[in-house]
């Protein structure tokens, strides 16, 4: 059996409770626009939030790691699951296309849902997404979670309208922001509002150039017309439309134009706009600057705004999936020894003064070697026999305690020395014991 026929293997479903998942309410925003995930996607801002977030996240390596008996970690590549997550969860996609859309799933839905397919011995063979729209999350008579999706024609599988039941243990899920803990919520939905304002927006600046960027107004005839619909139709034909905006308008009869709609700059439209591009990275926490509003960027601030955004923005993401792997797709016994990291290296590295002067205090320090530093700059490494492996420190430095060990030997060393020059002295070789013009060793050192 393939993995394409392992898809939606259904099992018995069990008896409906009241679900523990939260629905709600797209529809109208107060701006008189409809808003869903699918047409918050039509908004730039919203667009370039969950793009970049997704992209980020996407391009980062995932490694396996398992704890050495020292304390230490290793990467776990012998384990079958760091080929899965590293390179290919399933025949049909690249890892970074699987959290690509992994994180565009739980931006604009809340949850990331992935079947998880298990060989005979129970280890995990492929994972592949979900959509978060057809998944409902429930528990049956006894308080046990399951999951229930609807299959459609989209599906590998080809069937139309068919519910299939999923246990929670083939059920890879990742849970954003959300109430109870186990379903998280839209955050389209929540922010509904402020997306919506933001397609009304652009929807009346579109119709403004279509409009020929001039407002709408009344044609008045001193006469009576027989069909004043024709007349509409005529001005709208010829001066309509944005390639229609410099024409000049000749009216018969007296008749007269008269524009009543208010001026965009009175409407503060562009203002608007702007403002609704920052109430959007708001709800994404996505710096300004990151979807081309330079507004309150500056080169002073820009660099750091950028370290921020993987700390507070792309962390908390990364968090989430990395416990929820572990949780789902290890053993208890696995989950002792190993875990997912996303190495986030590459993004927080500086300018490269910063990173030069970092290097050098962890060289100088001893906890990096040439080679660990050579491997986040993706330089080849340096051969063992060649001491790049070596860990180095200042000879400067000593213990706390060792502190008055040379300090105390110094002055022994130059009591010894001060007595010897008093002994050598004109008129004292008596009380020496030594040849008359003879130097000790000692004194001859320091003459030298």
């Amino acid at each position: 059996m393939n993995l394409i026929t392992m898809l939606f293997k259904s099992r018995a479903p069990t008896n409906r409770t009241s679900g523990s998942a939260y629905n709600f309410f797209m529809g109208p925003s107060a701006a008189g626009k409809r808003v869903n995930e699918r047409t918050a996607m039509q908004t730039s801002a919203v667009y370039a939030c969950v793009r970049v977030i997704s992209e980020s996240v996407a391009s980062l390596p995932l490694h396996l790691y398992r704890y050495t008996d020292g304390g230490g970690k290793e990467k776990a590549i012998d384990h079958p699951l760091y080929h899965l997550l590293h390179d290919e969860p399933n025949p049909e996609m690249t890892a970074y296309s699987f959290f690509e859309a992994a994180l565009t799933h739980m931006l604009l839905w809340g949850n990331f849902y992935a079947q998880i397919i298990r060989n005979g011995k129970g280890e995990v063979m492929a994972l592949y997404p979900l959509m978060p729209d057809r998944m409902n999350v429930d528990r049956d008579e006894k308080g046990r979670l399951y999951y229930e999706y609807q299959l459609t024609s989209d599906d590998p599988v080809k069937k139309k309208d068919t519910t299939v039941i999923l246990k929670p243990e083939d059920v890879l899920h990742v849970p954003g922001l959300s109430f109870d803990g186990l379903v998280g919520y839209s955050p389209i939905a929540m922010a509904r509002n402020a997306i919506g304002l933001g397609i009304a927006a652009e929807e009346y600046g579109s119709k403004f150039y279509a409009n020929g960027a001039a407002p709408s107004g009344v044609l008045e005839h001193p006469g009576t017309l027989k069909d004043p619909s024709k007349v509409r139709e005529s001005w709208t034909q010829t001066f309509g439309g944005s390639s229609n905006s410099n024409k000049v308008a000749v009216l018969e009869e007296g008749m007269k134009y008269t524009p009543i709609s208010i001026n965009p700059a009175e409407a503060q439209f562009l203002d608007t706009r702007k403002f609704q591009v920052t109430e959007i990275c708001r709800i994404f926490r996505v710096p300004p600057h990151m979807v081309a509003d330079l507004d309150k960027s500056s080169f002073s601030n820009i660099e750091q705004q950028s370290l921020e955004y993987v700390q507070y923005t792309l962390r908390p993401w990364l968090t989430r999936l990395e416990q929820a792997m572990k949780r789902r797709l290890f053993s208890e016994e696995e989950k002792k020894s190993y875990f997912f990291r996303f190495n986030v290296d590459g993004l927080l590295r500086g300018d490269y003064q910063s990173r030069m002067n970092g290097y050098a205090v962890a060289r100088q320090n001893g906890w990096m070697s040439a080679n660990d530093i050579r491997e986040l700059e993706d330089l080849d490494r340096i051969p063992e026999e060649l001491g790049g492996d070596l860990y180095l420190i200042n000879g400067n430095m000593t213990k706390l305690e060792d502190a008055g060990l040379f300090a105390n030997k110094e002055k022994e060393e130059s009591d010894e020395e001060q007595e010897v020059l008093e002994l050598d002295e004109p008129g004292t070789e008596g009380k020496s014991g030594g040849s008359p013009g003879r130097a000790s060793p000692l004194h001859k050192r320091n003459h030298s």
